[in-house]
């Protein structure tokens, strides 16, 4: 992702679904696909499938109706959010996000053990 994009935690369920999916949906598909957890109106989902086009997240395609897919991968969206998280909350410094894990007893021994492991395995 080259600029920082804004997605709202609503935007964001939208995108999860298309994640999910794979192919290209249409906004009933992605309204069914919520319905199990949201009972959006209809009108809320094109709303929010249009924020996400004109945010140049998703891209629409016409056929009989229009279909929608993510223009960025779900590894590229956390990878962004978590470094914007870390510059925003730790200074840029990762290091500081893992002390104040360390710290704020977020994190149990085995996690910190599972986690000493894969940083000796990676570097």
């Amino acid at each position: 992702m080259e600029k920082k994009i804004t997605v709202s935690d609503a935007e964001l369920e939208i995108l999860e679904v298309l994640w999910a999916a794979q192919e290209a949906l249409s906004a009933a598909e992605i309204r069914s696909r919520l319905s199990a957890n949201k009972s959006w109106e209809r009108t809320t989902v094109l709303t929010l499938i249009q924020r996400l086009v004109k945010k140049g997240v998703v891209c629409q395609e016409k056929r009989e109706v229009y279909y929608y897919r993510p223009r960025i991968r779900r590894e590229e969206y956390v990878q962004e959010e978590t470094r914007n998280f870390v510059d925003k909350f730790f200074r840029g410094s990762s290091r500081n996000l893992a002390a104040a894990l360390v710290s704020s007893e977020a994190l149990t021994r085995q996690e910190i053990e599972e986690l000493r492991d894969f940083f000796n395995q990676n570097c």
